[in-house]
């Protein structure tokens, strides 16, 4: 036997589906009819921050912290390895050129210098011995030089006689040949020892130069022995503030380590550290200003450090004309660093929007301080206080400026 099916639930069903999405159709039909198609949202005008575009003189910079440090710094070190024998200036004392610092004692520096003393007058002595016996050789070749001259001069007479004698046949040939050949050894001997006392001469002249250069290196190297001896004694070099000392009573110190440091008062730079993003725009040269206790002071970088750590680079800023006073080594100054000459521009000042669209647009309030209506903007450059806006805007307009953050993806405010 057949059984009859009731289709009456499931036809209410379809009627009631059907008709739900007649109404959702008639809402968007609704809206669509009665409006524009965009979003909007009603907001409290008192709960946002709205500021005027205006065309102003910018100036681009970026703050950047540096640390006051002294412009000049002369460090101690020890000149050869001793052992600190006594303290004589404590850290933080201010000390003039030749006030004693602290005191090294090493001992075979002293035994090294003591035997090159010995050595120096040991080679002094054999100098002046070896010169002593070369002027006595000179005074030995100079007197022979005199018997031979007297020798030949004695010589030449009787060879002179003999030939006269020999005219008249007074004197046999033979006598007249001996007296001649004579004469002519004498001669030879004469030229022989002349030449011999040039070369010793220069011999002489030689030997006795390199015995002085031997001395004068001697006496050099021990000049040196002898102000490594005295920088033992560690002196301050120039006028200034002891503001670091590494070195205590008893401690070994090995030749070149530190010793301490000692700081020039009276003018400072700053060294500040930059983002490495900023790297290819910062040169020396370029201005900076910090203001503290009401007024401004000009600084301008003199040398900039090409090494990055940790995504920043440092630069050395000195003070142009006056710097402030009472400032201490280490003290954190504030420095708002230019990048650019000032320029006129169209301004807008910086606000929480940024972060929500990341300056690609902004809600403009119409004239009459209604609406704002969501529009397009490009941005340039910008500084802690102003974006430049290169498009979108216009001068006078206003702008919302402040967090857009819980306005959704709406397109126009309605502001209340």
């Amino acid at each position: 036997m057949d059984k009859l099916i009731d289709n009456r639930a499931k036809r209410i069903k379809r009627w009631l589906m059907a008709g739900g999405g007649a109404v959702i159709a008639g809402i968007v039909v609704f809206v669509m009819l009665s409006g524009t198609g965009t979003s909007r949202l009603n907001v409290e005008s008192e709960r946002l921050t709205i500021a005027a575009v205006e065309r102003s003189t910018f100036q681009e910079f970026i703050p950047v912290n540096g640390s006051v440090q002294p412009i000049k710094t002369i460090y101690l070190d020890a000149p050869e390895g001793g052992r600190v024998e006594q303290v004589f200036a404590e850290e933080g004392a201010y000390v003039h050129a030749g006030d004693p610092i602290l005191k090294l004692a090493n001992a075979n520096l002293q035994l090294e210098t003591i035997n090159r003393e010995a050595q120096l007058l040991e080679q002094i002595n054999s100098m002046h011995s070896i010169r002593l016996t070369m002027e006595q050789n000179i005074l030995s070749l100079r007197s022979q030089l005199l018997e031979l001259e007297t020798q030949i001069d004695d010589q030449k007479r009787q060879y002179d006689n003999n030939k006269e004698l020999a005219r008249g046949h007074y004197v046999a040939d033979e006598e007249l040949q001996r007296s001649k050949n004579a004469y002519e050894l004498l001669v030879k001997r004469q030229a022989i020892a002349r030449e011999s006392y040039q070369k010793d001469s220069s011999l002489r002249s030689t030997q006795i130069r390199q015995l002085e250069q031997s001395v004068e290196s001697m006496q050099r190297n021990l000049g040196i022995m002898r102000q490594l001896l005295d920088a033992q004694l560690v002196r301050a070099p120039v006028d200034g503030q002891l503001t670091s000392r590494e070195a205590e009573t008893g401690e070994f110190k090995a030749a070149g380590q530190r010793l301490g440091q000692i700081d020039i008062t009276g003018s400072y730079k700053v060294r500040a550290e930059i983002d490495e993003h900023y790297i290819s725009r910062v040169q020396t040269g370029q201005a900076g200003t910090i203001d503290m206790m009401g007024r401004q002071y000009k600084l301008a970088i003199t040398k900039v450090y090409p090494q990055v750590q940790n995504g920043r680079f440092q630069v050395d800023m000195e003070f142009e004309g006056e710097q402030p006073q009472d400032i201490r080594r280490g003290q954190t100054m504030y420095i708002k660093l230019e990048l650019g000459d000032p320029a006129t521009a169209l301004l807008l000042p910086r606000g929480g929007f940024y972060e929500k669209t990341g300056g690609n647009w902004v809600f403009v309030v119409n004239g009459d301080g209604k609406t704002a209506v969501k529009r397009s903007i490009k941005i340039g450059r910008q500084n802690p206080h102003y974006f430049e806006i290169l498009e979108g805007v216009a001068p006078g307009e206003r702008v919302v400026v402040s967090s857009y953050d819980t306005f959704g993806d709406v397109d126009k405010l309605l502001l209340q």
